[in-house]
């Protein structure tokens, strides 16, 4: 237990900026050596996050090879043109590209994809720092609670999905409509929140900026712009096909992981083939660090489980969510958006998903606790930057392109917009589900 404190301390603290990954790493090792965690429990966490792993690795295979075919670079253009001059539409077409992306995709390949997008869009716009910030923002927010909707836009959501047994499509059906308003209050609390530091007009965009910008970065010869627009489309059309196969994978039983494994070796054959561009640049583009982040945190929590922590948590809560299923509602999903801002929320909804199944409650009761939980780990755990992946991601990508949102400025917002968010989407959940089990 000494040893989980005192790793989230010096994650929260980041002396001289820390990686996260390292006091995760040097904590997992001490509940380790401690016993705490044998090595079949070290194999066991392997086994559940390796799929997880190879389908983020695939995404973020899939974003690069993206990026090498121009693909940023033609939608930055896209979104520019069609703001036509306005900050506020483009901050609406901002949190649409995020929010289609993600349910394309999925919330880490979305932020891949969306925040060297953005970075683009707003370095040729020449704003000012304070003027980035509600794009940025709102943008990896809006891309990362997006993964609610839809099971298969997270890959922690389907490792729970397994873990509880429930169907794919009955969680669309239950979780779909409040989640869709919840994400449109969240949009809208967002708006109000950075309303006065949106810029209302913007430059004009030169008409051959589109072409400019693709020769500038075109990894080959470029493309004309008919001919550019047609390969950007296909590349579209493939990745949405990627999209529909991994979920019918999941309905019909077939790995995950190795559908989305082959889409990411066929982009890259594609790119390599096109472009003569191999494979190397994975190496070095990929973010490495927020694997061991991943794992060692998942370490310390099944530390905590094989101490008793989820017993106790099966104690506390069991007497309390069997009765109400507003209680219910309510309390799981403020528990698992507290868990996953301190533990991340791979292992948070991992330790909730555990304490469920070992509680014996009625079906209807189960399943609100368990879409509860989805809405705490994919939105609740947005309080803090190290809640998720898809936000270490994000500010990994920032700090590649010397940009930078600290702790305190992120807080700013997500203090404010987070928990609100969170007790909405939670209420229309219940609404929703008592309605449909009237």
């Amino acid at each position: 237990m000494l040893a989980f404190f005192a790793t989230m301390i010096f994650i929260f603290w980041r002396p001289k900026g820390l990686n996260e990954a390292i006091p995760a790493t040097l904590g997992a090792l001490i509940v380790f050596l401690c016993g705490s965690v044998s090595l079949a429990d070290l194999g066991e966490i392997g086994t559940k996050i390796t799929g997880a792993s190879v389908t983020i690795l695939a995404t973020m295979t899939m974003a690069i090879a993206l990026e090498s075919f121009g693909f940023f670079y033609w939608v930055a253009t896209k979104l520019l043109q069609q703001s036509k001059g306005s900050g506020i539409k483009l901050f609406w077409l901002t949190n649409l590209l995020c929010f289609l992306m993600t349910i394309f995709l999925n919330n880490d390949g979305s932020v891949l994809i969306t925040t060297p997008i953005l970075l683009l869009v707003l370095k040729y716009l020449g704003l000012k720092r304070h003027q980035k910030t509600p794009y940025l923002l709102s943008g990896v927010l809006i891309a990362t609670a997006s993964s609610t909707p839809i099971g298969v836009s997270n890959i922690v959501n389907l490792i729970s999905l397994k873990m509880i047994g429930m169907d794919l499509y009955l969680h669309t059906a239950m979780m779909f409509v409040p989640s869709m308003i919840g994400l449109i209050f969240m949009a809208c609390l967002l708006f109000m929140f950075f309303y006065k530091r949106l810029p209302k007009s913007l430059p004009d965009i030169p008409d051959h900026f589109q072409a400019q910008l693709y020769r500038h970065h075109s990894p080959s010869a470029p493309l004309p712009e008919r001919n550019q627009t047609k390969m950007m489309l296909c590349v579209l059309a493939f990745v949405f096909l990627v999209r529909i196969s991994l979920f019918a994978a999941s309905y019909t039983g077939i790995s995950v992981p190795l559908v989305a494994a082959i889409g990411s070796f066929i982009l890259l054959s594609w790119r390599w083939i096109y472009y003569k561009t191999s494979p190397r640049d994975l190496l070095y583009k990929t973010p490495w660090h927020i694997f061991i982040f991943a794992f060692t945190m998942y370490v310390l929590i099944y530390g905590l489980h094989n101490i008793g922590f989820t017993e106790l948590l099966v104690n506390l809560f069991e007497p309390v969510v069997s009765g109400s299923l507003a209680l219910a509602t309510f309390i799981s999903g403020i528990s698992t958006s507290v868990f996953s801002n301190l533990f991340n929320n791979h292992p948070a909804l991992m330790i909730s998903t555990f304490t469920l199944t070992e509680m014996s409650l009625n079906p209807s009761t189960a399943k609100i606790i368990y879409l509860a939980n989805i809405i705490g780990s994919d939105i609740g755990s947005l309080l803090l930057p190290i809640g998720t992946l898809a936000t270490l991601i994000w500010m990994h990508i920032l700090k590649q392109h010397d940009e930078r949102i600290s702790w305190g400025e992120y807080l700013k917002t997500t203090v404010l917009i987070i928990p609100l968010t969170v007790l909405f989407t939670l209420t229309c959940l219940y609404v929703w589900i008592s309605w449909l089990f009237v």
